[in-house]
């Protein structure tokens, strides 16, 4: 890799794919009137307000804008978190206090902001229902009828097969939930470096998102085989707790169960500090995980050898 192009994917090492496809008024103007049936063309009245300058919340796959007075988050995840709504709330906290730091909050006059409206976009693996609404309450402790505060969060499943009329509705969206169908299936074949260049090919000759991957082929390869790996990584935890909860009397399966989690968390952390050059916080708060994580998986091997 040329030192420009290091260059270039560092300053752009939180993107994802969704987000370099997004990223911009007019496509993501084409989402928004798909997911509101809306046909607004005048993509200068919006305005994107996404938080760029760091992690925020472990954020990296969302896409935040004003727009017809609401403040719109849009986010892909390849996992349900079922924490989002309370994620989201201190992500609009964020920009809402961003928007207003010139104001006077104390003063008579009632200060306006958009109304928040909050979205996620499911493309992973396991099974999901097309559409399902995570609400904030749900995660109090003292369950209310009518709560003083809440925050819903709509998830649509946008896997190929699902979610037909919105797909059709927005093009985009569409070719993106084919070019990731299109990645899983050539990994069902070859390595994942093999396949998302296999696939981003296909996708360009097919008419697949062909102009953008066409300009952006190598980053765009980059990025796949990226949330390849962390979707991997997060599904292979996932399994690994279910399957210590089966399994509590086979203590060696677990070990040897520990010792693999632990190699697959290292390899992918110095492999972020490596290619991306960026320190350990960094890589390890991009995969969702802490330092003492990192540090007890070099234990455990360490002992283990």
């Amino acid at each position: 890799m040329s030192e420009a192009t290091k260059l270039k994917v560092q300053r752009n090492y939180k993107d994802t794919l969704f987000r370099m496809v997004f990223n911009n008024k007019r496509n993501l103007l084409s989402l928004y009137n798909a997911l509101n049936q809306t046909e607004y063309t005048n993509e200068e009245d919006l305005e994107i307000t996404t938080l760029e300058n760091a992690f925020y919340m472990n954020y990296k796959n969302d896409i935040s804008f004003v727009f017809d007075f609401e403040l719109m988050l849009y986010e892909h995840q390849s996992t349900i978190n079922p924490n989002m709504p309370l994620r989201d709330l201190f992500y609009v906290t964020a920009i809402l206090k961003g928007r207003i730091k010139d104001e006077n909050l104390l003063g008579k006059k009632l200060l306006k902001i958009p109304a928040p409206r909050f979205v996620v976009l499911y493309n992973g693996t396991d099974f999901q229902p097309e559409k399902q609404i995570l609400k904030l309450s749900d995660s109090y402790i003292k369950k209310q009828q009518d709560p003083e505060l809440d925050l819903t969060v709509a998830v649509y499943n946008i896997n190929w097969g699902n979610n037909k009329e919105l797909l059709e509705t927005c093009q985009l969206l569409k070719e993106y939930a084919q070019c990731v169908d299109q990645i899983r299936t050539f990994s069902k074949s070859y390595t994942i470096n093999e396949a998302a260049e296999r696939a981003i090919d296909y996708c360009i000759k097919n008419g697949i998102l062909s102009d953008f991957l066409s300009k952006n082929r190598a980053e765009a390869i980059d990025m796949c085989i990226f949330e390849f790996d962390e979707e991997k990584f997060l599904k292979s935890e996932r399994e690994w707790a279910r399957e210590e909860g089966r399994e509590e009397g086979r203590e060696e399966a677990r070990k040897d169960n520990e010792i693999k989690l632990a190699e697959f968390l290292i390899k992918n952390v110095d492999s972020l500090m490596n290619y991306f050059a960026i320190n350990l916080d960094k890589a390890c708060e991009s995969l969702g995980i802490s330092v003492d994580d990192y540090i007890s998986s070099k234990e455990k091997i360490k002992q283990k050898l």
